[in-house]
C-alpha cells in the first residue's frame, strides 16, 4: 500500500480552514473581536491561507499519481 503522507496533512489543513473560513464570515462585522488585530479579519485570512495550502497538499499527490499512471 501506498500511502501519501501529503493527503491526511492537506484534509487536517481544508478542514480547519473552512472551520476558520467560516468562523471569520460569521464574525466579519465584530469590531470588538478584531480590535486586538487592528481591525483585520485574522480568521478569515488564516482560514484561507490553510484552504490554499491544503488544496495544493492534496493537488501534489493527485498530479504525481496521473504522472505515474501515465507511465
Amino acid at each position: 500500500m501506498d500511502m501519501d503522507i501529503r493527503i491526511p496533512i492537506g484534509l487536517l489543513f481544508v478542514v480547519l480552514g473552512a472551520i476558520l473560513t467560516g468562523l471569520g464570515l460569521f464574525t466579519m462585522n465584530d469590531a470588538e473581536l478584531y480590535a486586538r488585530s487592528l481591525g483585520r479579519n485574522i480568521n478569515l485570512w488564516t482560514g484561507l491561507l490553510m484552504l490554499v495550502f491544503g488544496a495544493l497538499m492534496l493537488l501534489f499527490p493527485y498530479l504525481a499519481y496521473r504522472k505515474r499512471s501515465k507511465s
